[in-house]
């Protein structure tokens, strides 16, 4: 079977994502929302993996608000479970290779899935965000780059703190998306099967909004990565989708603020989701023209 022919799977945490296609599989979720939504123990994680029943096969999965990124990591041990060897692209504004001490959350999923016995290598490209800089570096993960499988691919900020590990050649920094874009297209002229995840904080926020900081990718951007990816793609999900909720913990809540999560005009949610729509509407033709 082909991937055109998979249905598109929805995993429903925070009714931020339309009906995509007809054919498409919709998990309902909201009652996991507290429990998962920014981050959660592994073992809450083990919980919901256990709780899904999902179809053995399916194409694009949508995970909802790049709340959920970290939710990523159930696709991926499902695939890396098969034994074959594949690499991650992840667009992001962000590393996804933060400390955290409770678990994993949104900001931190990058150093498990680094940790899966397939995953060959990881790339984190479009970052425009400080949090790979000197000032940020002691709160990324360093095993991941001390076992070779992690690279950064930033558009302006640089990580020169690798160079104490001895890795500094695991963060490539352009100065501008398509110059990152370019060099990348050769990195991947050797991969041979790509799981890709899709934040949309890696866009302009003028182009899309999230419920997060954003980067400066364009849609051609994405377009030109799809299509380097064509004929490789294994696996694809998309976050970066922009809701509202009010935690009820008060962990959460205080984390969220000190991770300055952007404040919402909530009454202009209906017409960003709106727009958002047309935007996954638009890459799954993207994906479709690559063969997904």
């Amino acid at each position: 079977m082909s991937w055109n022919s998979l249905p598109a799977l929805v995993l429903d945490l925070d009714n931020s994502v339309r009906r995509v296609a007809d054919s498409e599989v919709r998990r309902p979720l909201q009652d996991w929302q507290e429990s998962v939504r920014y981050g959660c123990s592994l073992r809450e994680l083990g919980r919901l993996e256990k709780h899904l029943t999902l179809p053995p096969e399916h194409g694009c999965l949508f995970l909802g608000s790049g709340d959920y990124h970290h939710l990523s990591l159930i696709p991926l041990k499902r695939l890396s479970a098969s034994g074959e060897a594949f690499e991650i692209v992840v667009c992001d504004n962000h590393p996804d290779n933060m400390r955290y001490p409770f678990g994993i959350h949104c900001g931190s999923w990058i150093y498990w899935a680094c940790r899966l016995p397939a995953v060959s290598h990881v790339h984190v490209i479009g970052i425009t965000s400080a949090d790979i800089t000197w000032s940020h570096a002691w709160e990324n993960y360093l095993t991941p780059f001390l076992a070779r499988r992690l690279t950064y691919w930033s558009i302006g900020p640089d990580a020169p703190w690798l160079g104490w590990l001895g890795r500094r050649q695991y963060c490539r920094r352009s100065e501008t998306a398509d110059e990152l874009l370019a060099a990348f297209a050769d990195r991947l002229a050797t991969a041979r099967r790509i799981y890709l995840s899709i934040d949309k904080d890696v866009f302009r926020q003028d182009l899309i909004r999230t419920n997060w900081d954003q980067g400066v990718f364009e849609k051609r951007h994405l377009a030109q990565l799809i299509q380097a990816c064509a004929g490789k793609l294994t696996g694809v999900d998309i976050t970066g989708e922009i809701s509202h909720y009010e935690y009820k913990g008060i962990l959460k809540k205080l984390l969220t603020r000190l991770d300055t999560q952007v404040e919402l005009d909530i009454s202009r949610l209906p017409a960003w989701q709106s727009h958002q729509h047309l935007f996954n509407l638009e890459i799954l033709e993207l994906l479709k023209q690559a063969g997904y």
